[in-house]
């Protein structure tokens, strides 16, 4: 039998009726409790980098946000002097914040060496003085790599943080409504869970069929689950994440 689920149609006679009727699988990994450091970076829109980190290995969660700006309450038509920003745990024992930053300077949409507006500028944030530390070497270094190019770049402490509006987090996961509610996901969930940052990257082609495959069953998933993502990954993989 075939079912449309978003924009293309699948079988549901096999591995597919756990979507096809949006049961709740229960067993997926929403909490993740490893110890875990804190990155936060602008790099333009945020929803692409919302995929690019969540599907990272050693990335155990995700939330987009405003920061960096003094506005009290920013909301996105509203923003004041704040950024567009994505806030990541994660695992320094599986990735350093060196390899994020390299993540950082390789993938903006904008705003790297070119003023936008301060929504979209590029930005990082840090968290400690040894992050500032290496953030300042690490654009030093880049800006070697792509001279006669400037690099912009601004690099400011950690400020407060406003968690964009829900409509916003793991928005790329959020257009797979029946496999948002088979995951079982609350606005609270879409900026919290584990599973739902990895997610969101995976369907938009992020790490590709093999990670996916070699990480499907530590998230929990259902063969359902695994079925209908892996074939997203693999129409999606190597495919633009930008708006």
């Amino acid at each position: 039998m075939l079912k449309r689920f978003g924009s293309y149609l699948v079988n549901t006679t096999r591995n597919m009726v756990g979507l096809a009727n949006n049961s709740v699988n229960h067993s997926v990994v929403h909490n993740n409790a490893t110890p875990f450091e804190t990155a936060t970076f602008g790099m333009g829109c945020f929803w692409g980098a919302d995929c690019l980190f969540g599907a990272t290995t050693g990335v155990l969660r995700t939330n987009v946000g405003y920061s960096g700006g003094t506005k009290e309450n920013p909301t996105y038509r509203d923003l004041g002097d704040h950024t567009e920003v994505i806030s990541i745990d994660y695992d320094p024992t599986k990735i350093s914040y060196l390899q994020l930053l390299d993540l950082f300077w390789n993938n903006h949409e904008y705003g790297l060496t070119k003023r936008q507006k301060r929504q979209y500028m590029s930005l990082i944030l840090t968290h400690s003085a040894e992050q500032r530390d290496i953030a300042s070497k690490s654009r030093d270094d880049e800006q070697v790599k792509r001279a006669p190019e400037v690099i912009i770049t601004e690099i400011a402490d950690a400020q407060k943080y406003y968690p964009a509006e829900d409509y916003h987090q793991k928005y790329r996961l959020q257009q797979h409504k029946a496999l948002c509610q088979t995951l079982g996901l609350t606005a609270e969930l879409l900026q919290t869970s584990y599973v739902a940052a990895k997610l969101n990257g995976y369907v938009a082609g992020v790490g590709g069929v093999k990670q996916f495959l070699a990480e499907a069953d530590s998230l929990g998933l259902n063969e359902s689950q695994k079925e209908y993502v892996r074939h997203h990954v693999a129409e999606n993989e190597g495919g633009g994440l930008y708006c």
